[in-house]
């Protein structure tokens, strides 16, 4: 879970500061070594580090924050303030021209996931409508062509590719003049990297930017790196000017001191991250949502977005009324399972809900949830759609129940079980009308939603 150390330390020290009726110079400057030695833990910068706490300390130390009736709670939305600030204060959309094709240009180190980028930015885009053309300019890599092209047909997006023997910045310029031919509205062109920086990775991609004049240079670096990714943002952008980065693989960086010191360093905004292995894994960087989720406030709007997104709404209607009408089957229970998958691993939605901790999942298994519902969905295809549809049938027979257990490979106790767990629902929908159920929740209720 991205910045859990660092958020779990923030929000231990906010609760001591909260716990006092009144704050002091000397409660105020604990707290910031708390903040610092946190931050150091987190990998973020020094320097980023130092000005940060300089910055902090003078607001906490204000008479705004030490004569307010709330003083603990107008510390977190100083430090609030101040994370939103570090991490670019707004959002950076991309600029793309509307009335000409776009080019998008990705760059990095080798292994930092620029292919795989171009594919998820290239569904990204797609959703909003535009049609994408890839360019395969990485002609070193053994299979690097080969392996845009596997990408590309997985996203039904077509990849403009002239061999490993042309040279990159002429492969770009004609896949611009094709993407004018075509009616394409987005290049993305997918460069070669290096295992390090050198002068003939620069060399060749200053060549390239001069040539195809592109609209966007996004780096792409891993943000498991930690101030190594912020060394190789400097570096790059020192060179190419860049226009924005990307950030791979945040959600398994449990530090996330990448994501707060690349803005400070390099003044160039963190544009995208990546939050999963799916090329549907992509989400803009928003620095006050990301700043409300390291401070354990959550991110509501994100989560609201996401459900808007992924989840289809007249369906959800649909369900939801044939709960309250004690309706609702086996068939339907897998067209919930089939929704709440799009939303993505259970882990992820929590940390969007306001006042999570993540502490308090320590000692949860939810991955073995998540495979209790899978074994769940197993069960109830192996019935007919029949049995779907009409659950006492296999309630009422022996014979289909060890048909249905043999079929999804478990043993009869698991599907008796599920029986049970279905029954159970049943009987609470009947005892709650629909604004009370909600309000309690499923997980609250009943074990088929919980581990």
């Amino acid at each position: 879970m991205p910045f859990e150390g660092l958020s779990s330390k923030l929000q231990e020290t906010f609760k001591k500061l909260k716990g006092k009726g009144k704050l002091n110079e000397k409660d105020i400057k604990s707290a910031m070594r708390e903040i610092k030695l946190a931050l150091l833990e987190a990998d973020v910068n020094y320097k980023v580090v130092k000005d940060f706490i300089n910055s902090t300390s003078e607001k906490c130390l204000g008479k705004e924050v030490l004569e307010s009736l709330t003083p603990g709670h107008q510390v977190v939305k100083v430090v609030n303030d101040e994370l939103v600030s570090l991490m670019g204060s707004t959002d950076s959309n991309l600029d793309l021209p509307q009335n000409s094709v776009a080019v998008i240009m990705l760059i990095g180190l080798q292994g930092a996931g620029k292919t795989t980028m171009a594919g998820k930015l290239s569904v990204a885009l797609k959703k909003k409508g535009k049609r994408v053309l890839l360019t395969a300019c990485d002609v070193y890599r053994p299979a690097a062509i080969k392996q845009l092209q596997v990408v590309g047909k997985s996203i039904d997006v077509p990849v403009f590719s002239m061999g490993n023997e042309v040279n990159p910045a002429d492969i770009a310029s004609a896949s611009i003049e094709h993407a004018k031919k075509n009616n394409f509205n987005v290049v993305i062109i997918d460069t070669a990297g290096r295992l390090q920086i050198d002068e003939k990775l620069m060399g060749e991609l200053v060549n390239m930017k001069e040539k195809i004049s592109p609209h966007e240079i996004l780096l792409v670096v891993d943000a498991m790196s930690g101030q190594e990714a912020v060394n190789v943002a400097q570096s790059f952008n020192d060179a190419l000017d860049i226009t924005g980065v990307i950030l791979t693989k945040l959600d398994g960086d449990t530090r996330g001191g990448a994501a707060l010191s690349i803005k400070a360093v390099t003044n160039k905004p963190i544009k995208f991250i990546g939050t999963g292995e799916k090329l549907s894994d992509l989400e803009v960087f928003h620095p006050d949502r990301m700043a409300s989720r390291i401070l354990g406030m959550g991110d509501i709007v994100s989560l609201v977005e996401k459900v808007q997104q992924e989840v289809d709404e007249k369906q959800a209607k649909q369900l939801g009324t044939k709960m309250l009408k004690q309706e609702f089957d086996f068939q339907d229970f897998l067209d919930s399972m089939s929704q709440i998958k799009k939303l993505g691993p259970m882990s992820k939605l929590l940390e969007m809900i306001p006042g999570f901790n993540s502490n308090a999942l320590k000692n949860v298994d939810l991955s073995s949830s998540e495979k209790e519902l899978k074994k769940y969905e197993t069960i109830i295809y192996s019935m007919t759609l029949k049995e779907r549809q009409n659950p006492p049938l296999v309630s009422a027979s022996p014979s289909r129940k060890k048909r249905i257990a043999k079929g999804a490979g478990v043993t009869i106790i698991d599907v008796n079980k599920l029986l049970k767990q279905f029954v159970m629902m049943k009987k609470m929908m009947k005892q709650f009308n629909g604004q009370k159920f909600i309000k309690k929740g499923l997980t609250n209720r009943f074990p088929l939603f919980k581990n």
